[in-house]
């Protein structure tokens, strides 16, 4: 499977003091709207324009540190910066939860608990699992950080159903979750998912699971979600390997909030993401999901959000044979400095897709592109605010060059780290 990458693409991102001036224009529509949701729903945040302006100031520190030559093996990508250039990491796993940025910045997993290693692929029994398995751990009441003693795969009989301040760490060795059932974040908050390949995820059910140690129950069939998130804030997936499931790749529904989706390698799917329950389903107005750094690959179809706020930052969308971005019910998509390469076929070369919505209706919605590379007769359609001639003028004053995003992508996806050696 190819990657491809252009060097030397040049992204831009914005000074404090020019974000404001540029924000201003959106915050005038979207400012009540947002607070009035945002409130009603624990973890989202006032003011998402204010997260964004904390995801540049950090892009543009991980850059000027590498300019500078403070890190040797740095990319400019903040997440990665943050932890890959130690040769200790091993020893210093749970500094990766001070690493996040975005709306999913403060998950901190498992940081505050003890690490649990993984020593049986097994899951034999879903209601009273092994100890040394993967669904023995994630269960606990208590924070843990969950590492793997050896290369495994691990093929669920039924959803791996998480606890709350839970962090799964797939480093140092080659983990992937497979050909059974996967991986459903429900009605929890605080987890962390890094470093699996989670593939061929089919429909399970009709059974019972164990969700703790003090309670299971019967589990309705399951869509076959490579991670599901139903109803949870403060999750954050990284460096993972998504591909080929039932359903969706990442879903996230139900009143979901506080997400950042980093660093992913996504490929060989049809709905990669799912962000919003139904068009009427109006708590997921609140959803804000950060989606940064990951690279969409090849056999990737659709991929669309319903309400809420997406902002969409130097990702690699170099295949894709319907639509990149489509939305339904009036959500807000920022895309800024992402790298979208249309595919072959004339007639999908537009990056954006209203779904079934007459465009005297999604005219009024906010959807801006800045920064972005457009390649292959690739084109983005603004709408709303960020439509706007006065909009355009602001949003460009201060823009400055980036790192590429071919390198600030080239590690998406699920990592090969050596023990005593930087990742």
């Amino acid at each position: 499977m190819s990657r491809l990458h252009v060097p030397y693409v040049s992204l831009a991102w914005i000074d404090d003091g020019d974000v404001a001036l540029s924000l201003s224009h959106y915050r005038s529509r979207r400012g009540s709207e947002a607070s009035a949701s945002a409130m009603t729903v624990p973890g989202a945040v006032d003011d998402p324009e204010e997260v964004v302006s904390e995801v540049h100031m950090s892009i543009r520190n991980s850059t000027a540190r590498r300019n500078l030559g403070y890190l040797s093996c740095g990319t400019g990508n903040p997440i990665d910066d943050c932890w890959r250039c130690d040769p200790d990491w091993h020893n210093n796993r749970q500094r990766l939860a001070d690493c996040g940025i975005g709306f999913g910045r403060n998950a901190i997993g498992g940081r505050d608990g003890k690490i649990y290693v993984v020593t049986d692929p097994g899951d034999d029994d879903p209601v009273n699992p092994k100890q040394g398995t993967l669904r023995y751990a994630v269960i606990r009441d208590e924070p843990l950080w969950i590492i793997f003693k050896r290369d495994m795969v691990i093929t669920l009989k039924q959803e791996l159903i998480m606890n709350s301040f839970k962090t799964i760490d797939g480093r140092g060795a080659n983990v992937h979750i497979a050909n059974g059932a996967c991986i459903t974040i429900q009605y929890v908050t605080n987890v962390i998912i890094h470093g699996l390949h989670i593939h061929d995820c089919r429909p399970t059910g009709n059974a019972m699971v164990r969700s703790s140690p003090s309670h299971y129950g019967w589990r309705t069939m399951a869509d076959g979600d490579a991670v599901s998130i139903f109803g949870a804030s403060h999750i954050w997936v990284d460096h993972c390997s998504l591909s080929n499931c039932a359903d969706g790749l990442v879903d996230a529904i139900m009143g979901s909030t506080a997400i950042t989706v980093s660093n992913n390698y996504f490929t060989h799917h049809n709905e990669v993401m799912l962000l919003g329950h139904s068009d009427s389903y109006v708590k997921d107005k609140a959803m804000q999901v950060t989606i940064a750094f990951n690279h969409f690959g090849e056999g990737l179809i659709q991929r669309m959000p319903r309400h809420g706020y997406f902002h969409v930052v130097n990702n690699d969308y170099t295949h894709w044979e319907m639509y990149a971005i489509g939305g339904s019910a009036e959500p807000t998509i920022n895309s800024q400095g992402n790298r979208y390469l249309a595919p072959t076929n004339p007639f999908a070369k537009e990056v954006t897709k209203r779904v079934e919505t007459a465009q005297t209706i999604w005219k009024g919605w906010n959807w801006r592109s800045e920064g972005d590379l457009l390649l292959n007769g690739a084109f983005f359609t603004p709408s709303g605010a960020g439509a706007s001639a006065s909009y355009s003028r602001a949003s460009s004053l201060g823009a400055k060059s980036s790192s590429m995003v071919g390198t600030i992508t080239s590690g998406a996806g699920a990592l090969s780290c050596r023990r005593g050696s930087a990742c």
